[in-house]
């Protein structure tokens, strides 16, 4: 997910997402993709359609520049240009003196956030058989990870999107509240920056949501949409996964990457060879996170944890970024095919049609899950998170709960869904709530559909265990220990 400011935040996404990531006018109409150079063009979603433009905006239509400069750009209805709410503020400059941020003296800037801009990437395998397919299999892939987007971004509406009302000052509380729906843009992308086969969407998600309380224009609240990321991405590669086998038959394996990354979810049929052939990017960026690894070994002594890890690798993905040579697919696929048969030693297209099976493999119901693997898979759950973190939250246990279930089969996204849920609450029965309870009950009109308060946020509750209490609590009476030997200080000396 990447945050998207004010100012030149709409033509970022007009230069690079809508045109294809290429260096290309702001007046250039959006080209088609097949024969065209450049990517194909954006599409609206979201439920919060019907609040824009009068209702004339339908699920689907094509996005123009024009439409996406007033919503993205400026804040505005995208057809008739009204204001949605409140301006987007504009911030004064400020000198940064922090040690830990810009060098001292460097003048820097807040500026308001316009929207999300979500990445949905479909496993690299299924990146490759699309790549290689004939029409129709690359269009029932496609439809696949179109699917498996349309019900993310509808989870996010039901789960994740909401607002904020009310103020601090006075005595006064903020409640978080139910919007009516998220406003996006969807854009296709075929390739990474490295030329190899990668089909992804760009969701960009406006700022600008309508609440459900009163009707008024205010802004996502953008504490949720942090928190759920990693659950997001997990859930759309699950259902993706899912609507492929249902489709083709396909039958996926789960893969290792290395010791600092989560297993791939991978297509059987697939070879390794292949996969290697087209992962140039993600080369790069592993042997730019070990230098960086390496290096801060160095500096503290031992090696960095999951969490840095990450974030090191998020570093190295920027800083290893090439500029996006823009051709047509027509182009690109040419040349994956020709790449792909030096591996496969037969042609392409022909070795990716064995990769569907003519017998379905077999799927699940949600009622078919007995109760007694809920609470064991829920178990897991949580002593997976507690290995990882201190404290966790819902949306920790739901990512790790849908990266268990990753090589089951489900047959809809509700079902889905249904067993995700359910494992989280058998993780959250396992875990230790640490969160106090309300002191009060609120009254009905503030609360939500499930009951709880609107004064809390929605997923918030804080959990450990009793394992990682107790570690504590030796720890700490080892500290106050002073009966072990000691080393006099005239003995020992700091070089």
């Amino acid at each position: 997910m990447r945050v998207m400011s004010a100012g030149d935040g709409y033509k970022y996404l007009l230069r690079t997402v809508a045109a294809g990531d290429g260096q290309r006018s702001l007046t250039t109409s959006l080209t088609r993709y097949y024969s065209a150079i450049g990517t194909p063009p954006g599409r609206w979603m979201g439920s919060g359609l019907p609040g824009v433009g009068s209702g004339r905006i339908l699920e689907g239509a094509e996005v123009t520049e024009a439409q996406l400069q007033s919503l993205i750009g400026l804040g505005r209805d995208p057809i008739d240009g009204a204001p949605l709410g409140r301006a987007y503020p504009e911030y004064q400059r400020q000198a940064d003196a922090s040690p830990h941020g810009s060098a001292p003296g460097t003048v820097t800037r807040r500026r308001a956030v316009v929207g999300y801009d979500f990445t949905f990437s479909i496993p690299k395998s299924a990146s490759i058989l699309w790549s290689m397919a004939d029409a129709a299999m690359q269009s029932r892939i496609v439809q696949a990870h179109h699917a498996a987007v349309s019900e993310v971004v509808a989870f996010m509406e039901r789960e994740v999107a909401a607002t904020r009302t009310g103020a601090t000052a006075h005595d006064g509380a903020v409640a978080q509240v139910d919007v009516t729906g998220l406003i996006a843009t969807a854009f296709d992308h075929f390739d990474s920056r490295a030329g190899d086969p990668h089909l992804h969407t760009h969701v960009v998600i406006s700022n600008k949501v309508q609440t459900v309380l009163d009707g008024k224009w205010r802004s996502l609240d953008g504490r949720p949409m942090h928190a759920a990321v990693v659950a997001l991405s997990e859930l759309h590669e699950s259902l993706f996964a899912d609507a492929l086998t249902r489709s083709l038959g396909v039958r996926w394996e789960l893969r290792e990457r290395g010791r600092d990354r989560h297993v791939a979810l991978s297509i059987s049929a697939v070879p390794e060879a292949l996969v290697a052939e087209f992962s140039s990017r993600s080369r790069h960026i592993d042997i730019a996170t070990d230098a960086l690894i390496d290096a801060y070994l160095d500096r503290h002594g031992h090696r960095p944890g999951p969490v840095t890890i990450m974030k090191l690798r998020a570093q190295a993905t920027l800083s290893t970024r090439p500029a996006k040579e823009v051709r047509s697919l027509a182009e690109l696929t040419a040349a994956w095919r020709e790449r792909a048969e030096r591996v496969l030693g037969e042609d392409a297209t022909t070795w990716a049609s064995t990769a569907a099976t003519p017998a379905r493999a077999p799927v699940l119901r949600a009622e078919e899950v007995p109760g007694e693997a809920i609470d064991e898979i829920g178990s897991g759950v949580m002593m997976a998170v507690s290995e990882k973190r201190a404290t966790w939250r819902h949306w920790n246990l739901a990512a790790e709960a849908a990266r268990q279930l990753a090589q089951q089969r489900f047959a809809s996204a509700s079902d889905r869904e249904a067993v995700i849920g359910l494992v989280v609450d058998a993780a959250e029965r396992a875990s230790l709530r640490i969160t106090p309870p309300e002191l009060a009950p609120s009254p009905a009109s503030f609360l939500r559909g499930d009951g709880t308060s609107v004064f809390r946020p929605k997923h918030a509750t804080v959990f450990t265990s009793t394992d990682l209490l107790d570690a504590e609590s030796r720890l700490l009476k080892r500290v106050a220990d002073t009966t072990g030997p000691r080393v006099a200080p005239a003995e020992y000396s700091i070089v």
